[in-house]
């Protein structure tokens, strides 16, 4: 009986010792004999130890045990990946396309590289491996492939935590079934590939990573080194490192006055094309931020891609024909038609500790002249104290104090409240504040069903638009042009014109209208990202996310993270939703 918690190697010689090896001088009868075997293997250590340990092979973890147990389960437990006669056919391509996943911002040694490098010489020596090692390699290889399709199609990391997440069930597709048409067609590499994100940005930004990977094999680029400000016209021997700092970042052609000291037209509009890369005001002078970030090393910015490439691969991997696309990183909205952008407008954010979660809903339909209904935090942490300092900012604010959550909740009167007993921690009513210039959602709201009771909104503080950072919201996002944006969603419907969108606005009316065809919203977090015009841009990271999934793609896998999983986070993957990296 083998325990629990046994390492693969030991288990397969516990298992030869009681069914040993007899060779009858016939080589395909031997070949016959060590398949079966193998597969022996393969059963023993699948009902013994799947699922229920820490499964090791090759002194490594072997992750995806159930999607695995099930993938050998339907085959009854015979070897995938071994021919008839023994000699893995595809064990040096699967090997190739694991020593590649550097390209996609993955690390190799993730994926069982080393010890099935170790078998597959092996094999290339001697022809022919035992029955222990061919269950081995077999496992190792299916494990990785498996692996390797739930990352490419879901991320390796869980959003909710972020945490390294290695089950095979994260990802919405059946990767064991993938496997077993990929093998039975030979063709494992496409199968794989195919399971990458199928929208272009992921391939752009893929493509970026590849030219900065050169980029710092080269030596990354020079320190811009300057105190003070330079700008057209000025004269300074800082200038031709400048010019060569950004001719490496392929801001500034190559010229022939690269190395002069002079900051002329041509410096200046690369200096613009810098700034606006990276979101910084586009004057074409070099002051305190644009040095800044100017001098961060290629080598951050390449780790800076390689997060953002994983956060790609959260995102839904068909976005759809039509999107609204909300870039959080980026303050930034834009609608996507048949490939094309059609609208972009910036948007205001939640702070840093009102943060915006990242996540898809379909937008369902929208309301005019809203009332807000205030959540419970605001109402206790921000309203009350205000309140109870002068009783009538109620009326003042156009907040009214309802007895439920519904339309026609009863309103109760502030005066037979006792004021001076409610606390933080107890105020049990909710408060609603009507529709008017004072209210936070403005004149529209935009309604996308989610947990986390966040939606797209109208604004009346407009003077935040015009911020470089606009993260200053409790969480939902205001958008800057909220009739454009309706009168696109409608214009599909005869009924609403932009006119009669004006005017049932200014009518006061609160009209909720359900669009004839929902429209999904990606909300997502990219600093780093290619936009259509094939540019590179850079962003700050408002929330602090970047160092914290850095830290979760640096941490070796364990059995451990293999054998647990929250159901509601698998309900989130399957209902096509990705959570906030927080």
């Amino acid at each position: 009986m083998i325990k629990k918690g046994m390492s693969l190697s030991l288990s397969l010689l516990l298992i030869l010792a009681i069914c040993p090896r007899v060779y009858s001088g016939d080589t395909n009868h031997d070949t016959e004999f060590l398949l079966r075997s193998a597969g022996e293997h393969i059963r023993n250590i699948a009902a013994n130890e799947m699922g229920t340990s820490g499964l090791t092979s090759g002194g490594e973890g072997v992750y995806v045990t159930e999607m695995l147990t099930r993938f050998y389960g339907k085959r009854n437990y015979a070897p995938a990946w071994a021919g008839t006669n023994g000699s893995f056919p595809l064990a040096e391509t699967m090997l190739e396309i694991i020593e590649e996943v550097h390209n996609e911002g993955l690390v190799p040694e993730y994926y069982h590289v080393r010890p099935i490098e170790m078998l597959v010489t092996e094999l290339r020596r001697e022809g022919v491996l035992t029955s222990d090692g061919m269950a081995e390699l077999d496992l190792l290889l299916t494990d990785s492939f498996l692996l390797l399709g739930c990352h490419f199609s879901a991320g390796c990391i869980d959003p909710v935590t972020i945490d390294s997440s290695w089950l095979a069930t994260r990802s919405d597709l059946a990767v064991d079934v993938i496997l077993d048409d990929a093998l039975k067609e030979n063709n494992i590499r496409d199968n794989l590939r195919d399971l990458l994100p199928l929208h272009s940005a992921y391939t752009r930004l893929r493509q970026r990573l590849l030219q900065l990977k050169k980029i710092v094999l080269s030596g990354g680029w020079p320190v811009v080194s300057h105190d003070g400000v330079l700008k057209k016209g000025a004269h300074d021997r800082d200038i031709a490192t400048l010019k060569k700092r950004l001719i490496i970042s392929a801001d500034l052609e190559y010229s022939y006055d690269a190395e002069e000291n002079r900051f002329d037209n041509e410096l200046e509009k690369a200096v613009i094309r810098f700034q606006r890369r990276h979101s910084l005001y586009p004057d074409g002078i070099l002051g305190p931020d644009t040095l800044r970030e100017l001098n961060i090393p290629a080598e951050r910015r390449l780790r800076q891609i390689e997060i953002n490439l994983e956060r790609m691969r959260w995102i839904s991997r068909y976005l759809g024909h039509r999107y609204i696309l909300v870039n959080i990183a980026d303050f930034r909205l834009d609608l996507v038609d048949r490939g094309k952008n059609v609208m972009t407008m910036d948007v205001v954010v939640g702070k840093p500790y009102w943060n915006t979660p990242v996540f898809t809903k379909a937008m369902k339909y929208l309301v005019l002249n809203p009332f807000w209904n205030i959540p419970e935090s605001i109402a206790r942490e921000e309203i009350l104290p205000r309140i109870k300092k002068n009783i009538t900012y109620l009326a003042e604010q156009k907040i009214k104090i309802l007895g439920g959550w519904s339309r026609d909740a009863g309103e109760i009167a502030p005066e037979s409240i006792l004021w001076e007993k409610m606390t933080e921690e107890y105020f049990p009513y909710i408060l609603r504040q009507e529709a008017g210039p004072l209210n936070p959602l403005g004149s529209i709201k935009f309604m996308l069903p989610n947990k986390y009771n966040i939606y797209l909104h109208d604004s009346p503080a407009r003077g935040l638009f015009s911020r470089n950072s606009r993260a200053f919201s409790h969480g939902c996002i205001r958008v800057h042009r909220p009739v454009d944006l309706a009168e696109y969603l409608l214009k599909e419907d005869p009924a609403w014109s932009r006119e009669k969108i004006v005017s049932s606005i200014k009518s006061g009316e609160y009209i909720r209208i359900d669009l004839s065809r929902p429209i999904n919203v990606h909300i997502v977090y990219l600093t780093a990202w290619v936009n259509d015009s094939d540019i590179l841009q850079f962003r700050g990271d408002v929330y602090g996310r970047d160092e914290k999934l850095d830290r979760a793609l640096r941490k070796k896998p364990s059995t451990l993270a293999a054998s647990l999983i929250n159901q509601d986070h698998a309900e989130d993957r399957r209902s096509n939703t990705v959570m906030s990296d927080n």
